[in-house]
């Protein structure tokens, strides 16, 4: 398997286990959610997971792969608020959990460029 096949798949599995991870563990994942959404937080952990799950379904199927690495791209954009409210609300945390936190933020930005590369056909990150 090429490295170019073998990124999707890649991609897929990190989203897979973030999926299960938001319904194993729902609850280190309700407190990142910002309290400007409306509803409970626990709605948007177990909505979270299972559109990771969806996205990794789809990136899995060269017919879907392309849709699902454009949606898995804005899908990285659109949690980024829910990693900087986890750095801002850990910033008082031992400095292990900090940095944890805030290692979160600039490791956004690889994920999103993976998934553009994906969608583009290209290796992106693997």
């Amino acid at each position: 398997m090429s490295r170019s096949e073998r990124s999707p798949l890649l991609l897929a599995g990190l989203l897979a286990a973030a999926g299960v991870a938001h319904f194993a563990s729902p609850r280190q994942f309700d407190a990142t959610i910002p309290k400007v959404l409306p509803g409970s937080p626990r709605t948007w952990t177990y909505a979270s997971g299972a559109v990771e799950l969806a996205l990794a379904a789809g990136l899995v199927a060269p017919r879907t792969r392309a849709v699902a690495a454009k949606a898995t791209t804005a899908f990285f954009v659109g949690v980024f608020p829910a990693n900087v409210k986890m750095a801002a609300d850990w910033r008082h945390r031992p400095a292990p959990l900090k940095a944890a936190a805030l290692a979160r933020l600039p490791l956004q930005l690889p994920l999103v460029l993976w998934a553009r590369g994906v969608a583009r056909g290209g290796e992106g990150r693997s």
